[in-house]
């Protein structure tokens, strides 16, 4: 039976997450410029100082469709609510949950297993979020992680 460990990104709170290690890459969203034909894309930065390529972008992933606005996005897994002691030691800190504000489409990015090759696994359209929410324009994400919610791929949805 193989061992499950529990992702070394997660704390049991936030002092001891500052205490760890520090990123490697930053997640920016690149929003296309009012009158622009470009899709909106997802940056990634290379953010450790000891690297030949810090500061610089080292990788992105656009998305596929015109007039997202990219918004708050967040993981998949919170690390403060999955740490070694939680009951889920086998959920990682893997999925970007991004969504579009002005598209209502909430975008599933996979990190693994290279953060600079970032890969949209999953896109969920206006239609699926409207029938599944009764509501639009997801503005900001947040894993959820309370008594109610308590199980892998919860999240609570701000919306405007």
């Amino acid at each position: 039976m193989p061992l499950l460990k529990p992702d070394p990104t997660f704390y049991p709170s936030p002092r001891l997450a500052m205490q760890g290690p520090p990123e490697k890459y930053a997640f920016v969203a690149a929003l296309n410029p009012p009158g622009s034909k470009l899709n909106d894309a997802l940056l990634v930065v290379d953010v450790d100082p000891d690297s030949r390529t810090y500061g610089q972008q080292v990788g992105q992933v656009k998305m596929p469709e015109f007039g997202d606005e990219l918004h708050h996005f967040g993981w998949n897994a919170c690390s403060s609510a999955l740490c070694p002691y939680a009951p889920h030691p086998h959920v990682e800190r893997r999925y970007l949950v991004v969504p579009g504000l002005r598209s209502s489409r909430i975008h599933i990015i996979d990190i693994k297993p290279n953060p600079r090759k970032p890969k949209i696994v999953k896109v969920i359209e206006p239609e699926e979020v409207f029938a599944r929410t009764n509501y639009s324009r997801p503005h900001t994400i947040h894993c959820a992680w309370g008594t109610k919610w308590r199980r892998p791929g919860r999240h609570f949805h701000a919306r405007l």
